[in-house]
């Protein structure tokens, strides 16, 4: 994981967790530390903001769409974090439009 996911952002969601990941009992320490290292990485690739670079980032994005189960650490604790706030799953259409998608919001933003 150390080429994949690289960022040089710490992940916070001021929103769910404003005293922190850690702090909440949501997440282990561990799990609460690879959301905070990569979760803006996480973040960005799960909202296409981000291409993947490597296997590892497009078996996540995988993961992110439904395709497949979550089988590493970093996919296990992104799915976690996305079950605890309920962000509406993302999918797409045969059409080639953009479905329109109510509350579906950005947490990359750290001033919340």
């Amino acid at each position: 994981m150390a080429e994949s996911f690289a960022t040089t952002n710490r992940f916070f969601d001021n929103k769910h967790y404003p005293r922190g990941f850690s702090r909440h009992g949501d997440f282990t320490i561990k799990e609460a530390q690879l959301l905070e290292r990569y979760g803006y990485a996480f973040n960005e690739l799960d909202l296409a903001k981000r291409q993947p670079t490597t296997e590892e980032e497009h078996l996540f994005i995988e993961v992110c769409r439904g395709v497949r189960e979550p089988q590493t650490e970093a996919e296990k604790v992104w799915s976690k974090y996305m079950t605890r706030i309920k962000r509406p799953k993302r999918f797409h259409t045969l059409s080639g439009g953009k479905p329109q998608m109510e509350g579906v919001e950005d947490y990359s933003d750290s001033d919340d």
